[in-house]
């Protein structure tokens, strides 16, 4: 059985709407030149090889999911992260830099998807803080992608990687009887916010999720010149000496 691909691009939705989409985000955008490239963030995400042979870039990304007229209300329940994710469904345009992947393994299964969005740093950090906060406080959300394709996960706090404040939840639910199982996860490195999910499906293990995060984390860090949790912000220069 393969998960419904309206679903499951809902789902990555949620993860791409976790970057930087806080009331502070759709006020205003920093000047260019402070902030790395949509480009340079391009060249720190995941790429099918990072993860292994059996993972391919997928043709349909995350900012290709159902819009606003297909589903206008796709999330609901966590009020504060539902209205993050259906900002994201009314607000496809953002003017600062941003960058996206989809990654699915044997047909579609795992999915892994990141995003990576550069803002001013009290900005992002304003907007950091929003998404931190409704991660925190949501324990049940419903995922509806329209055509009958609902489902209701439990939200649960967790470590991804190696920093234990990065927030991070897992989800639970099931679709049709087949467990579905996910993973969320935000880190900020200067002035770039990362949102990484893993999304799986009759599979519960935390372990593979954990890896590529942390994989993910390590490859902004090189390519940025950055760290983890840092609020100095990566220069231009360190992003493209250091592009891989």
């Amino acid at each position: 059985m393969s998960l419904p691909r309206p679903l499951h691009a809902v789902v990555a939705a949620a993860v791409v709407a976790a970057v930087a989409l806080g009331p502070a985000h759709l006020a205003s955008a920093a000047p260019a030149q402070d902030l790395p490239s949509a480009d340079q963030l391009r060249s720190a995400l995941l790429t099918a090889a990072d993860l292994g042979p059996d993972f391919t870039e997928a043709a349909q990304t995350p900012t290709q999911s159902p819009g606003p007229d297909d589903t206008p209300s796709p999330v609901s329940g966590c009020d504060a992260l539902s209205a993050l994710v259906n900002m994201h469904a009314t607000h496809p345009g953002l003017a600062n830099p941003r960058a996206e992947t989809e990654l699915d393994g044997p047909d579609g299964n795992p999915m892994v998807t990141e995003a990576l969005a550069a803002e001013a740093p009290d900005q992002l950090a304003a907007d950091f803080n929003s998404v931190a906060d409704a991660l925190r406080s949501c324990h049940t959300i419903t995922f509806n992608a329209g055509m009958g394709d609902t489902v209701t996960f439990s939200v649960t706090p967790v470590t991804l990687g190696d920093r234990q404040d990065a927030p991070a939840v897992r989800l639970d639910g099931t679709l049709d009887g087949v467990p579905l199982n996910a993973f969320i996860g935000i880190e900020r490195f200067g002035t770039v916010a990362m949102a990484f999910g893993y999304f799986q499906r009759e599979g519960v293990s935390a372990q593979t999720a954990s890896m590529q995060y942390r994989t993910a984390v390590a490859k902004v860090e090189h390519t940025l010149g950055t760290t983890a949790g840092s609020t100095t912000p990566p220069t231009v220069a360190a992003a493209q000496d250091m592009k891989v």
